[in-house]
């Protein structure tokens, strides 16, 4: 009796000594996955529940980290592209502003010729001022530092009045303007200057990339209004319209200089901070921004 309970205490410390020496091996097989190998999936070569359950956990924490990783070059090519895109915004009119200066100190200019550099100085210096308000305007909205109010605010007499102050900048751009705006809306709940700037830089859009064709439109569909603003785009294409809401975003890519790619970004920024929400699309040659206002929408602090 006394010799076959030491021999099943034998085996059991054979088997448990081999469950060890096995558990080892395989411990050891994954910290040389580890080391090796990082970043890819650490497996266990015998069953071991207890085991599996730790290199699961460590395989979601590895997964984290590649995405982590992969976010983190994403921002960084991000910036990069960004830090470009400023510095080339900003030289461009920099460089125009040295050249005519430069002109302006030669001797054999006339008095007309000097006013008209003097001119084409200020509007490059004015370009220049708008550029950077529009960075700073757009990090501040992007921080949650823009200050946006609270209170009813009626589109129709916003729109309305600013569609008349760019008459004469559609007139003068050779548009076919149509202009189609519901009266009686009901109020939304937004920042007055905040829609102000949203609809200015919209316009501005419009009159900077469209070529013969601006429309606008205010309507009411269930318990939104909707505000859109068309114009005829025939170099756009789908893949350009799914970042027009992108910073430093521009069709031009060359980037001449006709759009820094902050005006839109700007509006979506806007727009979202009153808590509205805004979209882009493209059909038969129209390039169509609709701001969708809820007439119960909020303003985020």
């Amino acid at each position: 009796m006394l010799i076959t309970a030491a021999l099943l205490l034998a085996a059991l410390c054979a088997a448990l000594g081999l469950r060890l020496y096995t558990l080892e091996k395989d411990i050891r097989s994954c910290a040389r996955q580890l080391r090796e190998q990082p970043g890819t999936p650490v497996r266990m070569a015998a069953p071991n529940r207890a085991a599996e359950e730790l290199l699961a956990s460590i395989n979601a924490l590895l997964r984290l980290r590649q995405d982590d990783a992969a976010e983190h070059r994403r921002q960084e090519r991000a910036i990069r592209q960004q830090i470009s895109n400023i510095s080339h915004d900003l030289r461009t009119p920099l460089t125009s502003i040295l050249g005519y200066l430069q002109l302006l100190e030669g001797d054999s200019l006339t008095q007309e010729e000097r006013g008209e550099y003097l001119e084409i100085v200020r509007g490059r210096a004015k370009s220049l001022q708008s550029l950077i308000t529009s960075f700073y305007e757009l990090s501040r909205l992007e921080g949650g530092e823009y200050p946006l109010s609270r209170e009813k605010v009626d589109l129709y007499h916003i729109l309305s009045e600013l569609a008349a102050e760019f008459y004469n900048d559609f007139e003068e751009a050779g548009f076919e303007t149509t202009v189609e705006l519901a009266e009686n809306l009901p109020a939304v709940m937004a920042d007055p200057a905040g829609v102000l700037r949203v609809f200015t830089n919209l316009i501005r859009n419009a009159l900077e990339h469209g070529q013969t064709r601006m429309d606008i439109r205010l309507r009411r569909e269930g318990s939104e209004l909707l505000s859109v603003f068309a114009n005829d785009a025939s170099g756009l294409t789908e893949e350009d319209v799914q970042h027009v809401f992108d910073r430093f975003f521009t069709a031009d890519k060359m980037r001449t200089g006709q759009s820094t790619g902050l005006g839109l970004a700007i509006v979506k920024a806007l727009v979202e901070r009153m808590g509205h929400r805004v979209t882009a699309e493209l059909h038969d040659g129209m390039f169509f921004i609709t701001v969708y206002w809820k007439t119960g929408g909020q303003v985020d602090k």
